[in-house]
């Protein structure tokens, strides 16, 4: 199972239109909200690990740059 960015945006929308049902009413909207609530941590857990992987590489990228200047702290 591969899933990407893209397939994430597609079931936000999805959540997005379900939450949109105006015919949702009582015990049905309040399972949707949970589910949109579930949906939403999840996702925020997902955003979070790539932005981490994104800066873990600009990390790698800078340091292979003979220009990077090393933060004063970290000089010793």
């Amino acid at each position: 199972m591969k899933n990407t960015l893209g397939d994430l945006n597609n079931h936000l929308f999805a959540q997005l239109e379900r939450l949109s049902d105006e015919e949702l009413t009582g015990e049905e909207l309040t399972e949707e909200i949970n589910r949109a609530k579930s949906v939403t941590s999840v996702a925020a857990q997902i955003i979070a690990n790539g932005s981490l992987v994104l800066e873990a590489k600009k990390l790698v990228d800078d340091r292979m740059d003979a220009n990077t200047v090393v933060p004063k702290m970290l000089e010793g």
